[in-house]
């Protein structure tokens, strides 16, 4: 007897300054879903916001230069919400059939897709996906209310302020009187809602501050300014789990400069490996006491941010002196941090199963929610009642 596959679309591309990270995740993603267990069905959004589909967008070599509007045997579509039901619609043709699918994989990073928006759109239309919900999206992609969350569980945070680039242009001085003040030199400079480490960059003094905030501003209208701690190294970990929750082993990422830049992250060695790729010490020489600290930490933070799915926690340590700070979340982490779960004896396939048996698992215990109540409202103001 053979068994229907399960049809998995994976979404990925978009409208954000992190599509490539997102194209190399997805080729990731699109090489190791088990062949046996699902139909796999790419979907990509190019830069315009255009729904593409078709077998060339598995292979990475189709992606020079991104212009896969013109390779043979892709199809546009575009989606609409018909009820409580998604219908993903070839544009053209006389016969045209809706994509049919049973779950959702999305890939996407950054805006218009691991900020809420996406995870939004599939809420209306109660579509299963995999990852974390509309809310714990919004959060996890704002580095702001992230630290007020932070704050509020007790997790430690470094130093910091923010801005938004409306208040800045009307006090620019007043601004950078207050960072002098309370933060004081060096300090990070980073756009409010963007990952891969774009527009962030260190100050060393008041000139190099403005010019930083000048480039963080090209990205996002909120700015975080945050203090830079001497001696610190990036540990970072990954949680996966819905309401059942488990934690990876920690890794240390090597970086050539005081800032893990874009280049360190995703431009060395192999074209196809994206964050795997990164130079890191897995599982980082900590102590088991520090490690430890930090997967309780990670798990807090996951649990507090309400996330889903796979996520990872990047701290701020001072090695030595076994110092933490918890620095942010990125709750679609690129390459989805399968390297960490590797060593935490999870293969990516197996990895990515759980991932859409958790997705099924928030799916179905969301639908056992009433959303309906018939408080009679309208029948009173018929009759001409006040409320």
């Amino acid at each position: 007897m053979i068994m229907n596959k399960m049809k998995v679309v994976v979404i990925f591309g978009s409208r954000s300054v992190e599509h490539e990270v997102s194209v190399v995740t997805a080729m990731q993603i699109l090489a190791n879903l088990d062949k046996n267990k699902y139909e796999i069905i790419p979907i990509y959004i190019d830069k315009q916001g255009k729904w593409w589909s078709g077998e060339s967008l598995k292979k990475i070599e189709n992606y020079k230069n991104l212009e896969l509007k013109n390779k043979v045997g892709l199809t546009e579509y575009h989606s609409w919400i018909d009820g409580k039901d998604m219908k993903i619609m070839p544009i053209n043709g006389i016969f045209r059939k809706p994509i049919e699918f049973d779950i959702i994989l999305p890939a996407i990073h950054g805006t218009y897709g691991e900020d809420g928006t996406l995870q939004g759109m599939l809420e209306m239309a109660n579509v299963p996906y995999t990852g974390c919900g509309v809310t714990a999206a919004a959060v996890g992609m704002d580095k702001v209310i992230q630290k007020a969350v932070y704050e509020r569980e007790g997790l430690p945070v470094v130093k910091y302020e923010w801005f938004l680039v409306k208040d800045y242009s009307e006090n620019k001085n007043g601004i950078i009187e207050n960072l002098e003040k309370k933060i004081g030199y060096p300090m990070c400079v980073k756009p409010a809602n963007l990952g891969s480490s774009v527009g962030i960059n260190m100050a060393y003094d008041k000139k190099e501050l403005e010019w930083s905030i000048d480039v963080a501003k090209e990205f996002d209208t909120k700015i975080l300014i945050e203090e830079c701690l001497k001696d610190i190294d990036e540990i970072n970990v990954s949680v996966m789990g819905y309401e059942e929750v488990q934690v990876s082993v920690c890794e240390q990422p090597i970086k050539n400069n005081t800032l893990l830049s874009y280049e360190d992250k995703y431009m060395k060695g192999g074209k196809t490996k994206g964050m795997a790729n990164l130079s890191r010490l897995v599982p980082a020489p900590i102590s088991d006491k520090l490690t430890k600290q930090i997967q309780s930490y990670a798990l807090r933070a996951f649990k507090a941010l309400g996330v889903s799915g796979v996520a990872r926690i990047d701290f701020l340590v001072n090695i030595k002196k076994e110092i933490v700070y918890i620095n942010e979340i990125n709750t679609l982490p690129g390459s989805l941090s399968f390297y960490l779960w590797e060593k935490s004896g999870y293969p990516f396939a197996k990895m990515l199963d759980k991932l859409i048996e958790l997705g099924f698992e928030r799916y179905n215990k969301r639908n056992k929610i009433n959303y309906v109540y018939d408080s009679g409202l309208l029948k009173k103001t018929s009759k001409g009642s006040k409320y």
